[in-house]
């Protein structure tokens, strides 16, 4: 037997009945040849970390515009917390832990620069809308490798474009995904905001800390540990007093952090940028990148400009902007 083949003879036999089995994925928009080393899902995690749209994740804001320090949390970071929470939960309920990998890993691949705001802005000004998490998906199947996509499996597209809102996964893996990702940003936000001088751990409300803990690694483990312990028949569910604990949490960031005046006092700005970037391209699609121009003539000036300004990191955006619209001195 091949590794792969040993590693798909395993999971045939000792996962759960509810996991996702790389033996019996719905396969790849392209058939393949089978890597005699690798499952399908295993395959997927490494070429979404290898991409230059995982790369970029590192300059793109996941709370706080360009924080003063290197201790906050970007969308890379956070992506790497998401898929430790995730991994952690389908290892213990005898789930396919690459198949969780891999959706982790993809699920933000299309986000903005500077986090929602850059989101909010380009949804607002494009006739198309925009969503991060179609987004990803757009981007393993047509942007990543010049136009040809990541050629991911079914399971793994399907689990990115449902980690967030509206339909849930078709697997109990990309399910694990959605909860790990609100597990993770609740609370290493929490962890910023406390470092920005935002918050602190006393203003969480009391019986929050009560049921969950008053750190940041006893809320994880308090989560975590009620996931593995109350899930059953291929349901994710926490006990009841874990799980109000968490929505009151849930309530209490949206009401002191992310629409906190001090901490988002830039996004206006953020948001500015985009949109004016965004008009720039799409009155003057000429000047898009040449893989964008082609993407504007078989799609359209909207989509190619949606396209160019999501993958940008925060600092391109920034460079991008000065370089159209500040005056540079003249060198005489």
């Amino acid at each position: 037997m091949t590794p792969r083949e040993m590693t798909q003879a395993f999971e045939q036999e000792h996962l759960s009945p509810f996991a996702a089995r790389s033996q019996q994925t719905k396969g790849r928009k392209r058939p393949e040849e089978e890597c005699s080393l690798r499952t399908p899902y295993q395959r997927d995690r490494d070429r979404i970390l290898h991409c230059k749209s995982f790369r970029r994740l590192k300059h793109k804001t996941q709370v706080f515009l360009a924080p003063e320090g290197d201790h906050y949390r970007t969308r890379l970071t956070h992506t790497l917390e998401v898929a430790q929470i995730a991994r952690t939960i389908a290892r213990a309920l005898q789930l396919n832990e690459d198949l969780t990998e891999a959706i982790s890993l993809g699920h933000d691949l299309g986000h903005t620069p500077f986090g929602h705001a850059g989101e909010r802005a380009l949804n607002e000004v494009s006739p198309l809308g925009f969503r991060h998490y179609e987004q990803s998906v757009r981007v393993v199947e047509r942007l990543e490798k010049e136009g040809e996509g990541l050629n991911l499996t079914w399971e793994v597209r399907n689990g990115i474009l449902c980690h967030t809102c509206g339909e849930e996964a078709a697997t109990m893996e990309g399910r694990i995904v959605r909860l790990a990702d609100r597990i993770a940003y609740i609370n290493h936000d929490i962890d910023d905001a406390i470092r920005g001088g935002v918050l602190t751990e006393e203003d969480i409300p009391k019986e929050v800390r009560a049921a969950l803990g008053g750190r940041h690694s006893a809320r994880i483990g308090t989560l975590i540990q009620s996931v593995v312990e109350h899930s059953a028949g291929g349901v994710l569910q926490m006990e009841p007093r874990v799980a109000d604990a968490f929505s009151k949490l849930h309530t209490f960031m949206y009401d002191r952090v992310y629409y906190n005046s001090r901490a988002k006092a830039e996004e206006g700005k953020a948001e500015d940028l985009i949109k004016r970037l965004y008009e720039y391209f799409t009155s003057r699609p000429q000047k898009l990148p040449g893989e964008f121009a082609a993407i504007c003539e078989t799609e359209g000036k909207d989509r190619a400009t949606l396209d160019y300004i999501a993958g940008m990191s925060d600092y391109y955006a920034i460079e991008t902007f000065q370089r159209l619209f500040v005056p540079k001195g003249w060198g005489g």
